[in-house]
C-alpha cells in the first residue's frame, strides 16, 4: 500500500506553539513528500504569519474556520487532506527527528488502520511539565493507558499523537463533538468499525500538557467528567480500575481523619504509595524537585479526576440525565 501522510493540526490562539512543532517537522529524517494541515479554530491570535514563515520549507495547506472544537476542526482537516493517512497532532507537541520515520516503518512491516503514540517531557520542559508528564504517563498512576501497554488490539490512541487511516475516518465520520473525550470515543468507534489499533514505541512526542496547577486540575477534572458519558454510550468499555483516583482519594480523606483520631496505619500505606512515586519519579527524571513535585502532581490529578467521576456517574448513572444536559460545557454545538 502507498501510504500518503497528512499532518492534521488544529490550533487555537497558541501561534508560538505551532512555530515549535513546524520547526521540529523541518528537522525531520524522514525523506519522502508529506503534507501539513493547519486548521484555525477561530483564533483571535492567529498562526497565518508563522505558517507562511515555513512555506518554503514544508507543504502546508492552511485553513481558517469557525470556533467547533478541536474534534470537529481536526475531521475538517481531514476532509481537506491530501493524503489516505492522517496523523492527528495537538499543537503542544514536538516531534524528535526519528518520528514519521518511524510511523512509516511500523506500518510498512504491520499495518493498521489506526495507531497512537506515547509522549515525553522533553528535557527543556520546565519542572512543573515534567512533574505533569510523570503523573500522566506513569504505569504507577494511570496503568500506562497513554502509551506503556503493547496490546495490539485494545490500545486506545490519544489525539495529540494518533494517526488514522482515511478508510477508517471516512467509516466513522471522525471525531464526535465532545471535548476531551472525543479519542476515546473516537477508538471505541473505530473498533466497532472492524479496524484495529496499535501502539507504535517509537512513534513518540514531546507533550507540554498544562503549565499551571490550576489549568491542569481543570483538565484531569474534565477527564473525569468524560468517562461516565463514555461509559453511558459503551458500557461495554466499562472498568472498575476507573474508579481508583475516586477510591484512592476517598481513602486517602478517611486516612487523614482516622489518623487525627489517633489510627495511623491507613496513613502510613498512602505515605508509602506517595513514596515509591518519588523514588520512581526521581529514578526516572534524576531530578530531586521534580520527584517531590510529582508527588503533588499525583494527588491533583487524582483530586481533580476522581470528583469529576463521581460527580459525573451521580448525574448521569444514578440520576439519569443524558450528557448533553448534565454537562452541557463538554459539547460543542
Amino acid at each position: 500500500m502507498n501510504i500518503a501522510f497528512s499532518l492534521v493540526i488544529p490550533v487555537y490562539n497558541r501561534p508560538d506553539e505551532i512555530q515549535e512543532l513546524l520547526e521540529s517537522l523541518v528537522k525531520q529524517d524522514f525523506t519522502k513528500p508529506y503534507e501539513i494541515v493547519i486548521v484555525e479554530d477561530g483564533s483571535t491570535h492567529t498562526s497565518e504569519e508563522v505558517v507562511n514563515a515555513y512555506r518554503s520549507q514544508l507543504e502546508i495547506s492552511y485553513f481558517f474556520k469557525p470556533n467547533s472544537g478541536p474534534g470537529d476542526s481536526r475531521n475538517y482537516g481531514m476532509k481537506k487532506a491530501k493524503g489516505n493517512y492522517f496523523i492527528i497532532l495537538d499543537s503542544d507537541c514536538i516531534l524528535p527527528p526519528h518520528y514519521l520515520a518511524a510511523v512509516s516503518q511500523s506500518l510498512s512491516s504491520e499495518y493498521v488502520d489506526c495507531f497512537g503514540g506515547p509522549d515525553t517531557a522533553h528535557q527543556d520542559f520546565t519542572v512543573i511539565q515534567k512533574a505533569i508528564n510523570y503523573a500522566m504517563t506513569s504505569f504507577i498512576t494511570t496503568g500506562g493507558i497513554r502509551g506503556r501497554k503493547k496490546a495490539v488490539n485494545r490500545f486506545q490512541p490519544r489525539s495529540f499523537n494518533m494517526g488514522i487511516s482515511q478508510k477508517a475516518f471516512e467509516a466513522t465520520g471522525g471525531f464526535g463533538k465532545i471535548h476531551p473525550g472525543e479519542d476515546p470515543d473516537l477508538t471505541i468507534r473505530i473498533w466497532n468499525a472492524g479496524f484495529n489499533t496499535r501502539l507504535i514505541p517509537e512513534a513518540y512526542v514531546y507533550h507540554k500538557r498544562r503549565i499551571s496547577w490550576k489549568k491542569f486540575y481543570q483538565q484531569v477534572h474534565k477527564f473525569g467528567l468524560t468517562r461516565p458519558i463514555l461509559n453511558y454510550w459503551h458500557p461495554q468499555t466499562k472498568k472498575l480500575t476507573y474508579w481508583f483516583p475516586a477510591v484512592f482519594l476517598a481513602g486517602f480523606l478517611v486516612a487523614v481523619l482516622l489518623a487525627i483520631g489517633g489510627i495511623y496505619s491507613p496513613l502510613y500505606a498512602v505515605c508509602l504509595y506517595f513514596a515509591i512515586i518519588f523514588a520512581d519519579s526521581l529514578l526516572k527524571n534524576k531530578n530531586l524537585w521534580v520527584a517531590l513535585l510529582s508527588v503533588f502532581a499525583v494527588l491533583v490529578q487524582f483530586t481533580g479526576y476522581g470528583y469529576g467521576f463521581v460527580k459525573s456517574t451521580f448525574q448521569i448513572s444514578w440520576l439519569g440525565k443524558k450528557p448533553e444536559k448534565a454537562f452541557p460545557k463538554l459539547f460543542f454545538k
